[in-house]
């Protein structure tokens, strides 16, 4: 068995504990949303129970990662920093009725397994923990955008043009 396949209930319920760092290489969906493949993200697990003695599972994940600027189309370093509290069911049904019970948005509730790749639930967690549209504070000057700021032409210039012909 993989180091990184779990039995996610067994692992819950000894209160099991993993952490590491991952080169953003080894993590594909995350490394396709960002503009090259260098950084790491460094994450951790802990099992637990709930209150409810539902399984639950901890993880975080922070590390520095290149974005595209959505304004500008330069690339940028976005810091991430997220954790989650992932509680889990058997199957559907037990899923939602633990939903039902627990009534907390900041909890997810997932269906577990008794072999978890805790790897894909860490890439997860990266990948939410990304903005949907990326972009710098301030963009730096490029002469592409002072280029196109620079040309940009009044609309009523042109109709005062035209009047005057």
């Amino acid at each position: 068995m993989s180091a990184f396949v779990i039995d996610a209930f067994e692992f819950c319920r000894t209160g099991g504990h993993r952490e590491g760092v991952t080169p953003l290489t080894e993590m594909p969906r995350l490394a396709a949303d960002c503009a090259n493949n260098s950084g790491e993200i460094t994450w951790s697990i802990q099992g637990g129970v709930t209150p409810q003695d539902y399984p639950t599972m901890t993880l975080s994940v922070e590390g520095t990662v290149q974005l595209v600027c959505q304004r500008c189309l330069a690339p940028f370093d976005y810091h991430m920093d997220s954790a989650t509290q992932l509680v889990l069911g058997r199957d559907d049904e037990e899923a939602d009725g633990m939903e039902e019970v627990l009534d907390d948005e900041s909890i997810d509730v997932i269906v577990g397994s008794h072999a978890a790749d805790i790897r894909e639930l860490l890439e997860d967690e990266a990948l939410l923990a990304l903005p949907q549209a990326p972009k710098h504070e301030v963009c730096p000057s490029t002469p592409l955008l002072d280029n196109l700021k620079s040309e940009k032409v009044s609309p009523f210039a042109g109709l005062k043009n035209l009047k005057s012909e």
